[in-house]
């Protein structure tokens, strides 16, 4: 019976949580169904199944976390016929299964074969006429298709990652949660949770003896913390700033709100200042390095693979776009567009939050002035924009006048950048936010 080991969904994950079963026991599965949703220490991820049959048995429960190769699932398979005739010995070499990938399926170009055991020693004419009397023996008749029986069993309803997850955790089975669509949403599960609790007695937050509320460290949470002090206690982290007046690039966030190449795409100054930081990486190549210290040697990456920052109900992920340098305004736009949407989404995949060279996290969305990011490890830049806000200001000629303005801070590996590439890459993002006509000059 064929068993499904819990795969590395990408970059040397060792562990991951079940956070919830897509099948029971005893429910069919066809190959690339969806099997089970789990959490790794990056992201949700939905396992489709490599095998097609019935499933036998869960060999994990929810909540547990499992190490890679574990077995979680038993599916019984039927696409193997054993047919031997009376006279041969049962074989005892195991069925082989077509490979296939998962997400792929199997081949469809392959013929269809019965297997047979090899016969046992014996002449050739008497394998002859033991094949020949199967063949005379009429065919029985065709079993009529079975047909999926449907009383006593739920569809699995249609949802969004983060939607099944705010489900289980307020204990409620998305199959008895009424729609008007195909798809259950956010509100449908808590409007049904608020009905289903003004029924019932309210349920008590968990707490201790003390009166504390206690949150297992686990997951995103879990990767977020451990990578974080491993960066902090690393890299010796070197962070400058700079308030600028931002005038010009609101002015120009404005024009191309309005201009019809953008019409799909959102503008904000998070996409001048991403970039900003493309442009300025040309003049400071040092700012896109990594410390290799097992071959004692500072790695120039040559694409900008450009990490944004994205606030999730499961904690800090920091996807990046591949090759940001290379790309348009409109394509940038895009790029930054899909992976925020994809992050908030619960849907960001290991494999895009690896290969990282710089990163820029917006703060001031939060009504934040400025702060010391913390470098993702592997990387030796991060720049933080604060708010930007409306503010008085003295211009060239001593004038107080209300203009836009923000604070930058940029934080660096000290061993990959020095002071003066540092300030200089700042100063660049800078003078481009001042005035991004600059940019022409880059």
């Amino acid at each position: 019976m064929p068993e499904f080991k819990l795969p590395d969904v990408g970059e040397g994950l060792t562990e991951a949580e079940i956070i919830s079963w897509q099948v029971s026991v005893g429910d069919t599965v066809a190959i690339n169904d969806v099997l089970v949703e789990i959490e790794t220490a990056k992201s949700l991820v939905e396992l489709p199944s490599p095998y097609a049959g019935e499933v036998r048995a869960l060999l994990v429960s929810e909540g547990d976390t499992v190490l890679v190769g574990t077995p979680i699932i038993a599916i019984g398979s039927a696409d193997v016929v054993e047919d031997a005739p009376a006279e041969a010995p049962p074989s005892t070499e195991p069925a082989k299964r077509e490979a296939m990938l998962v997400g792929y399926g199997p081949r469809t170009d392959a013929p269809t074969r019965r297997r047979r055991p090899s016969a046992p020693s014996a002449p050739s004419a008497r394998v002859a006429s033991v094949d020949t009397e199967r063949v005379r023996q009429p065919a029985p008749p065709t079993p009529p298709a079975p047909q999926p029986a449907t009383s006593g069993l739920k569809l699995r309803p249609l949802a969004k990652p983060p939607v099944r997850k705010l489900a289980k955790d307020l204990g409620v089975d998305l199959a008895d949660v009424p729609t008007t669509g195909d798809v259950v949403t956010r509100a449908d599960v808590e409007a049904f949770a608020g009905r289903t609790e003004s029924a019932s007695a309210p349920m008590p937050v968990p707490q201790d003896d003390a009166g504390e509320t206690r949150i297992p460290i686990k997951g995103v949470r879990k990767f977020t913390a451990e990578a974080m002090v491993r960066s902090a206690f690393t890299a010796p982290h070197v962070t400058e700033w700079v308030t600028l007046d931002v005038s010009r690039t609101m002015e120009l966030v404005a024009r191309l709100k309005t201009d019809r190449a953008f019409a799909d795409v959102k503008v904000s100054p998070t996409l001048i200042a991403a970039k900003a930081i493309c442009l300025a990486m040309r003049r400071t190549p040092e700012l896109n390095a990594r410390w290799d210290g097992a071959a004692q040697e500072i790695v120039v990456k040559k694409a900008v693979n450009l990490g944004i920052a994205a606030a999730t109900a499961r904690g800090l992920v920091v996807p990046n776009i591949v090759g940001a340098d290379s790309l348009s305004l409109v394509e940038l736009a895009a790029a930054i567009g899909e992976l925020t949407t994809t992050a908030r989404e619960g849907r960001t995949q290991p494999a895009q939050m690896a290969g990282g060279t710089f990163s820029l996290t917006n703060i001031g969305v939060f009504g934040i002035d400025a702060g010391t990011p913390i470098l993702n490890p592997g990387e030796s830049g991060i720049l933080a924009l604060g708010s930007i806000e409306r503010r008085p200001w003295v211009d060239q000629e001593d004038r107080v006048v209300p203009r836009w303005v923000t604070t930058l801070a940029l934080s660096f590996d000290h061993r990959v950048v020095d002071g003066e590439q540092g300030s200089r890459f700042l100063a660049d993002v800078a003078a481009i936010l001042r005035d991004p006509a600059t940019a022409l000059t880059y």
